[in-house]
Formats: structure tokens, C-alpha cells, sequence
């Protein structure tokens, strides 16, 4: 079970921190009814923060069970999207191809 977290890689380090904050907290307040949300609490609570293009990221939004993250200091652009946490099995292979933020 993880939950995850994508960036646009063009958000300053900075805002990318706070990013990731804010995603983590919007995934916990908008999927913690879910019953994968609640075994992913109990048993896991891994979290995988990658960097994506522009071009991946319209892509994610298509991905069910995700909510976009937008930063007010940035002017609301949007800057990440966190995806409600699954088994390994039902994620689309996206996913895999995914670059973790560094």
C-alpha cells in the first residue's frame, strides 16, 4: 500500500516542500474514508514523492482517486496531485515510469 504524491518539476525547491505537506494532509482529509485509506494507516503508510513534466501531470489527473494540489504563491497554478493510497496491483503503469523527487 502506498500513497502518491507528484510535483511539477518545475516548482522551486521551497514550495515543493510545502507542497508535498499540503498533499499529504488534502490526501489524508479527502480519502480517509476509504477502506484502502484505512489499511494503508494501519499497515503501511509509505508515501512516494516523485517529479513529473507538465505532460505527465494532465496525465495523472485522469487517474481516478486523485485531488490536485494549486499554490497560492505561485498564483494557483497547479502544482501537484496526490492519489488516494492502493496495493501495488491498482496502480496504472504510470506510475512505474514515474521519477522520484530529489
Amino acid at each position: 500500500m502506498k500513497m502518491y504524491i507528484a510535483i511539477k518539476e518545475w516548482v522551486p525547491t521551497g514550495h515543493a516542500l510545502n507542497v508535498a505537506a499540503h498533499a499529504g494532509l488534502i490526501g489524508w482529509l479527502e480519502f480517509q474514508n476509504l477502506p484502502e485509506t484505512q489499511e494503508w494507516l494501519k499497515t503501511s503508510f509509505k508515501k512516494v514523492t516523485c517529479m513529473v513534466t507538465d505532460e505527465e501531470f494532465e496525465l495523472l489527473k485522469k487517474v481516478h482517486g486523485s485531488k490536485v494540489i494549486t499554490e497560492s504563491r505561485l498564483d494557483n497554478a497547479e502544482v501537484g496531485i496526490v492519489f488516494a493510497p492502493r496495493p501495488k496491483e491498482a496502480w496504472p503503469n504510470i506510475m512505474t515510469t514515474l521519477r522520484l523527487w530529489k
